[in-house]
């Protein structure tokens, strides 16, 4: 299983939690509402599963609202991904 880096990082006012894939880097914003970037994001990670398992990983550098909410987001999205990679390989959908 690959491991990719989860990082907080800032454009302007706006913090993001950054997911590092190998050809593509994807912002979730932590300051704004966006259920559909959300939704575009995740669509964007299961095609990324096909190619095969991976989870990421988020050093908590700090013990404040944005680091604890991005280690928590990690930690149940790695869950996610993984659940959808076996159900992705029961029904023969990888690459």
């Amino acid at each position: 299983m690959e491991m990719y880096n989860a990082e907080i990082t800032e454009d302007g006012e706006n913090k993001f939690l950054t997911l590092e894939l190998p050809d593509n880097e994807l912002h979730i914003p932590l300051t704004e509402d966006e259920e559909q970037k959300i939704k575009e994001i995740f669509n964007i990670l299961i095609k990324e599963l096909k190619k095969g398992e991976f989870n990421f990983q988020f050093e908590q550098t700090r013990n404040n609202l944005y680091q604890n909410i991005s280690a928590e987001y990690i930690s149940h999205l790695n869950i996610e991904l993984s659940a959808v990679y076996n159900e992705l390989n029961d029904f023969g959908l990888l690459d």
